[in-house]
């Protein structure tokens, strides 16, 4: 059994507004979202899984863009050339990361050998204080 949730629990459960929700449904992001005889949009798990997705990719810099074109590729289900060009797509969003991540490690290293050096210093200078 399926059970689904109203767009207000939706957008507790992803954090998004409920205006964010309904605009990645009209662009295509989302696909469109069931609905009750009353016309209220009912979410799914796969929907939920789905916006969760999208969510790690925009968190990590990914473009509408990009994510629009995934979920077209998607949409057009297990084909060779719809598989193939999302598994590039991730592949290049991977190695984009990876490059990000790398200079974020070099910074991070920059930035606590700061902190040692400033910590030296301020030991120096308490224990030049104290004397």
């Amino acid at each position: 059994m399926t059970t689904s949730i109203s767009i207000q629990q939706a957008s507790a459960a992803t954090g998004l507004s409920i205006h964010t929700l309904r605009y990645y449904e009209r662009i295509g992001l989302i696909d469109p979202v069931p609905r009750q005889s009353n016309q209220h949009r009912l979410y799914r798990q796969e929907d939920l899984r789905w916006i969760e997705f999208l969510l790690r990719l925009r968190a990590t810099g990914m473009s509408i863009q990009q994510m629009l074109r995934y979920a077209e590729l998607r949409r057009m289900g297990e084909q060779l050339g719809s598989v193939s060009e999302r598994k590039v797509l991730l592949e290049q969003h991977a190695e984009t990361l990876e490059a990000e991540l790398l200079v974020l490690q070099d910074t991070l290293a920059m930035l606590r050998d700061k902190v040692a050096l400033y910590a030296g210093m301020e030991e120096k200078l308490k224990a030049t204080l104290n004397a």
